[in-house]
């Protein structure tokens, strides 16, 4: 049997014991989970990450607004302002995470990592990490089998779902993936990797799901970036041998207690949080008689 995904600490010693890369113990378990061989894994790989990079291409590129009107070429917007925050780099950090998620909130094709809602954050990180560091697709390829495990355990100890464990499950764990993703590409060791999944979980803790008018729109596209942000400032951290003092098993286990403890409100059901504020409920009215006048002129075609 290869080794099961319950916990950080077993991921480790499985394999310090069996003297493999964390990717490696990925690898094994989709190996005889998914009946694969090697090569198709990796050839999954390869396509799922083409699939994060045009989702990045077509987000900046491609008129992305959505049928709500919430969603309105945000990734354009910034990767064209004028005004650099902080470097060229972060601006297209940002903007790429923003393009993924738009895709999908503009009914596109997109990479659920680990979820549909989260699906910005990995092709944002990976893309930009890749362009400044000059990285190989193949080193791309083990960080995402890096960010399997982690959401392997996180789904073990706490939830991916948002309607489970609010917007800490998704993009939260997301960000997590990434962050380790991250350390892992710049050569940081097993610990490092941990450290940053650990420090990233801390920083998300307690998120809630609040979709207005129950789209995954506002404010799911900006924590996609927001979510990159972290992930990359956590990978600094830990790559910078700060402790998370925390183990990152522990951190995981705060997520699941949190999403358990949240109230139903604030998780996924649009009736808590920014959905419930004035101008939430009204786009939600508005977008519920626009959804009524679309059926009813479809059914007047018919």
């Amino acid at each position: 049997m290869c080794f099961l995904f319950d916990s950080f600490e077993g991921w480790k010693t499985y394999s310090q014991t069996h003297n493999q890369q964390l990717h490696e113990v990925v690898l094994d378990y989709e190996k005889e989970q998914k009946g694969a061989s090697e090569s198709d894994i990796w050839a999954g790989l390869a396509r799922a990450y083409q699939v994060m990079k045009d989702a990045v291409h077509t987000g900046k590129t491609e008129e992305m607004k959505s049928r709500s009107g919430m969603i309105d070429n945000g990734a354009k917007k910034v990767a064209n302002s004028d005004i650099t925050v902080l470097s060229p780099e972060f601006k297209l950090l940002i903007s790429s995470a923003l393009g993924a998620k738009e895709v999908n909130s503009c009914m596109g094709r997109v990479v659920a990592a680990p979820t549909a809602g989260a699906s910005g954050i990995l092709p944002g990180v990976f893309t930009t990490l890749q362009s400044i560091h000059q990285l190989e697709d193949q080193t791309i390829y083990e960080a995402l089998l890096i960010g399997a495990g982690v959401a392997l355990i996180l789904e073990q100890k706490a939830s991916l779902a948002g309607a489970v464990g609010g917007c800490q499950a998704e993009t939260g764990s997301a960000a997590a993936m990434a962050s380790a993703g991250i350390v892992y590409c710049l050569g940081g060791s097993v610990d490092q990797i941990f450290n940053a999944a650990g420090i990233t979980i801390q920083c998300m803790l307690g998120l809630v799901c609040d979709p207005v008018a129950g789209l995954v729109e506002v404010p799911c596209v900006v924590r996609n970036a927001s979510a990159a942000a972290i992930a990359n400032s956590s990978a600094q951290i830990a790559l910078s041998h700060v402790s998370s003092v925390i183990p990152v098993d522990e951190c995981a286990e705060a997520m699941g207690e949190v999403g358990q403890s949240m109230e139903s409100r604030y998780k996924e059901t649009a009736q808590g949080g920014l959905a419930a504020t004035k101008t939430g409920q009204a786009l939600a009215k508005k977008i519920l008689i626009q959804d009524i006048e679309i059926m009813n002129d479809s059914e007047e075609g018919n």
